[in-house]
């Protein structure tokens, strides 16, 4: 596998693309607006990146990315995701979402709410529990006694392995919490939520980040609570 194909590529799709890069995948990026406005991030990243529709992004990616408001996800091309692995960023905000029963009521996940989109893909959840700079900045090669870890949660065993590898060559360690329905556990305000990565939580903007090490995250998933 070398290819990462990213649907959506804001803060959180655009770091992705660059430790992508970085780690010497290939990357095709997409967005809602259409590939022209990616130039001037494709040129930045260099001749393994490139801008496509979101259709030819999910075909062409070994590992699919969506990462996009969860409002938009009914958006997400279905039959080129077929037998994919699909990572899963997405978080509910109901002040940018509106409102969706089943999530406030703690019945169903973001990820399995995708799944239900994508039936023949392999969603994993990750990515969603990390603010961007912290992504870019925490990242290390394997065996750096730095190297902070990051949650993952999926129905498939195949797709989760996949997915670690991934997180491997971007440069983090994976924790698996289980299936999608377990993943509410680092979803938004739960205790493994942007917060533990912060060194200064109240000033993102500026925090330098710190390594969360798979212990410390293994505990803070413990200690989450739903409703």
């Amino acid at each position: 596998m070398s290819t990462l194909g990213l649907i959506g590529s804001g803060n959180i799709g655009g770091t992705l693309a660059r430790l992508g890069v970085a780690a010497g995948l290939d990357v095709v990026l997409s967005n809602s607006r259409g590939p022209d406005t990616l130039a001037d991030l494709v040129t930045e990243l260099g001749p393994k990146a490139r801008a496509a529709t979101a259709t030819d992004a999910a075909a062409a990616g070994d590992w699919v990315v969506v990462t996009i408001p969860l409002k938009n996800d009914r958006q997400v091309p279905v039959h080129p995701l077929d037998g994919k692995v699909v990572l899963d960023t997405t978080n509910y905000y109901p002040q940018r979402d509106g409102s969706v029963p089943e999530l406030d009521k703690g019945e169903v996940t973001t990820s399995e709410l995708l799944q239900r989109h994508l039936p023949d893909a392999k969603v994993v959840k990750a990515f969603n529990n990390i603010f961007f700079k912290h992504l870019a900045t925490l990242a290390r090669p394997a065996g750096s006694p730095q190297r902070a870890a990051l949650p993952i949660a999926g129905d498939d065993a195949d797709a989760k392995a996949s997915a670690t590898r991934l997180l491997d060559l971007l440069g983090y360690d994976a924790v698996d919490t289980g299936s999608l329905a377990d993943s509410w556990r680092f979803e938004r305000d739960m205790p493994a939520y942007v917060r533990p990565y912060a060194r200064n939580p109240q000033d993102l903007p500026n925090d330098p980040g710190k390594p969360v090490d798979a212990e410390e995250l293994r505990a803070a998933l413990a200690a989450a609570r739903r409703g």
